[in-house]
């Protein structure tokens, strides 16, 4: 079984919307009190269960009118995430990684609630428990078994996120393989040749960002409403820039699944290539995200995605295997066996011998243990 999200466009009335963003607003306290308390008793060494917690609520709604006004189920869902958030920050301390504490969320850093199992109904309409029928843009089927529905708040928007566990369907089996060199000048150059172009979202949208950010800067009251639009309006276009670029990448990480048995990428430490002097274009490219899309799309279709030692793809001659160092200008390889090519062509074609060998070896592992 696989998990997959369906997110959908809610269209709430007034009264509804006020609802929504009340269930946030005592969500986030509620989130901000348990954290406090957490701190507090791990001060005092009294830990503090998130059982304890949850059994705490029904007291608290004895007294507290709009927190008897939100699903129970909602409100407990909000203190196992600050669980989650608190175990995820003690475990990475133990493992000797950097971590950031848990931090309390203001009014713009808490944009969503969960429905964990029930208290939600889809029929035409999305129901929700204590808050009502609202509109619902469904432009597709759901397939699977719906386990959780997370509603959130984007760019003054508001979107229904159906988390659903499904049957994969396997593709019929495809011997064509083809290896992938991600890069800044194309955003993917294939072995067979193919040049799939860097369409740069943030950068052909820099110039509408930089007037919306101007436009916010000079809204210096930040309780007035001009400035809550403009945050608004800010927030829309950066969300534009992003569903630009994960469209293309769903549309083309699909297409490759579909079209090849075997797909070999770089094995690419991009947390390291964003922190340097490439960052906002490695940004731009959103490398991660596709290569993160092609990996679960592959597997669940029962196609092989191998990763591949990164060095020197570049610099490798496709023919030959002699390493050639040339600078990053230098766009054609030229080799002294004789093969002139496009340099990301011939490190498309490095990346695919490495997969093929790499397949290669691991057949011969698993008859071996066989």
């Amino acid at each position: 079984m696989a998990r997959k999200t369906f997110k959908f466009r809610l269209y709430p009335n007034r009264q509804q919307r006020d609802k929504l963003t009340a269930t946030l607003d005592v969500c986030r306290e509620l989130y901000n009190a348990g954290l406090q308390e957490r701190i507090e008793a791990w001060k005092n060494r009294t830990p503090v269960r998130c059982y304890d917690q949850i059994n705490q609520l029904p007291d608290i709604k004895q007294v507290r009118e709009d927190v008897a006004g939100v699903f129970s189920q909602v409100l407990q869902d909000t203190l196992r995430r600050l669980d989650k958030t608190y175990k995820t920050f003690f475990g990475r301390v133990k493992r000797g990684q950097k971590a950031g504490f848990p931090r309390f969320k203001g009014r713009n850093r808490y944009d969503s609630f969960a429905y964990p199992q029930s208290g939600f109904e889809l029929n035409g309409k999305l129901q929700l428990s204590k808050i009502g029928n609202i509109k619902i843009k469904q432009h597709r089927d759901i397939e699977g078994e719906i386990k959780t529905l997370t509603i959130r708040r984007e760019a003054g928007c508001w979107y229904a996120c159906f988390s659903v566990e499904y049957q994969p369907t396997k593709l019929p089996h495809n011997s064509n393989n083809i290896g992938i060199d991600v890069g800044l000048e194309a955003f993917a150059t294939l072995s067979d040749g193919v040049r799939i172009e860097n369409h740069r979202y943030y950068k052909a949208a820099q110039a509408k960002l930089r007037r919306a950010q101007r436009k916010m800067a000079r809204r210096q009251n930040k309780k007035s409403k001009r400035r809550h639009k403009a945050i608004l309006l800010l927030q829309k276009a950066y969300q534009h820039v992003a569903n630009q670029r994960k469209d293309f990448q769903h549309k083309l990480s699909t297409q490759l699944v579909q079209n090849f048995g075997m797909i070999a990428v770089e094995d690419l430490n991009i947390k390291s290539l964003s922190a340097g002097i490439l960052a906002k274009a490695v940004h731009d490219v959103g490398w991660s995200t596709f290569l993160n899309m092609l990996a679960y799309k592959a597997e669940n279709a029962g196609r092989q995605l191998v990763k591949v030692d990164p060095k020197y793809t570049s610099q490798e001659c496709p023919n030959c295997h002699a390493l050639e160092k040339k600078p990053l200008s230098e766009r054609v390889h030229r080799c002294d066996c004789g093969l002139t090519i496009g340099r990301d062509h011939a490190a498309a074609f490095v990346i695919l011998g490495r997969g093929l060998r790499l397949q290669a070896q691991t057949m011969e592992q698993s008859v071996l243990v066989a």
